[in-house]
This record gives C-alpha cells, sequence and structure tokens, in this order.
C-alpha cells in the first residue's frame, strides 16, 4: 500500500452524516476513480457516516472493481474510520462486485433467465 497523500473525508463531499444515495455514492466514486487512475494513494474517511446502505456502497465502491483489479485498489485505496456494523456492508459490496465484474455477462444472463422464468 502507498502512503494515502489524500485523504478524501465522505462526510463533506456528500454534506452530511448519511450515505444512502447513489448520486451521493458516485460523487465519491469520481473522486477516488480519478486518483487511483493517476496512481496516486488515496484514503477515504467515513468517520461522523452514521447511517449507510449498499446502494450508496455499490456506486461509491463496488464499481470501482469495473475499472481496476483488486491489487490496484489494494495498492492505492485505503477506507478508514468504518463502523464496526457498516464493515460487513463494505465486504458484501465488495464481495458482490468482484463476482459481478468477474464474469458480467454470465451473471446478467442468469438473473435475466431468473426474471423471464
Amino acid at each position: 500500500m502507498v502512503e494515502a497523500k489524500t485523504i478524501l473525508k465522505v462526510s463533506e463531499i456528500i454534506g452530511g452524516d448519511t450515505a444512502v444515495s447513489t448520486d451521493d455514492g458516485q460523487k465519491i466514486f469520481d473522486l477516488l476513480a480519478v486518483s487511483i487512475q493517476e496512481k496516486q494513494a488515496i484514503a477515504a474517511d467515513f468517520s461522523g457516516i452514521q447511517i449507510m446502505t449498499t446502494a450508496f456502497l455499490n456506486a461509491a465502491i463496488g464499481q470501482l472493481y469495473s475499472q481496476f483489479t483488486s491489487e490496484e485498489l489494494n495498492s492505492y485505496l485505503n477506507l478508514v474510520n468504518i463502523n464496526s456494523e457498516d464493515r460487513i456492508l463494505f465486504k458484501k459490496v465488495v464481495e458482490r462486485a468482484k463476482q459481478y465484474f468477474k464474469d458480467q455477462k454470465s451473471f446478467d444472463n442468469a438473473v435475466n433467465q431468473g426474471l423471464d422464468g
């Protein structure tokens, strides 16, 4: 892990302590993606966040796996000050994102078949 030079305070970017919308998640994703693309280490600081949803996390963190490998994310992204209750959400979102972006076409086909059935 490269030492983070930039700290992104999530509560300041989204303007509050509730991280629930995909729009707010997209704001975080956009900032994180630029740093990682430029190979600059960044820390996403979740201090002050009281409520978080998987919708927010899918937009903010999950979609990073569509553009970057796990190795790149491990090298340049550090997630800090996450409430213990929210750690479970992070793990679920990351695992689902890894599975989805690993084989997106098969995943989409399985979902579509399930909906048609």
